[in-house]
């Protein structure tokens, strides 16, 4: 099954770079560019916080993903805001941690 939401997200912000959404748990990862941004919950967009995201989402409202989660993450919605959206991406992106590879046995 398609989930309209997750195809909406992957469609506004591929012009920024490669968007990848991963079912996991009953939500969904979104990786950018192969870093993992943030989580889809019930048709919610979650971003990760960086300097990148609490500078230029100021004003989102901060929200656990789901329930026993640690993290705090902004509430996207601003999908109208194309130069947002390319901004916050390239910034996370420098700023998240590369993606960990899997230690050899």
């Amino acid at each position: 099954m398609v989930n309209e939401f997750n195809e909406y997200v992957r469609e506004v912000f591929s012009p920024a770079g490669d968007i990848a959404i991963r079912s996991m748990m009953g939500g969904y990862l979104v990786y950018f560019n192969g870093k993992l941004i943030g989580d889809i919950c019930d048709n919610v967009l979650f971003l990760k916080r960086t300097p990148t995201s609490d500078r230029l989402l100021a004003d989102s409202e901060l929200a656990y993903p789901y329930e026993g989660s640690k993290s705090l993450m902004h509430i996207f919605d601003r999908f109208d805001d194309k130069a947002l959206i390319q901004e916050l991406l390239d910034g996370m992106y420098a700023e998240l941690p590369e993606k960990k590879t899997a230690k050899a046995r």
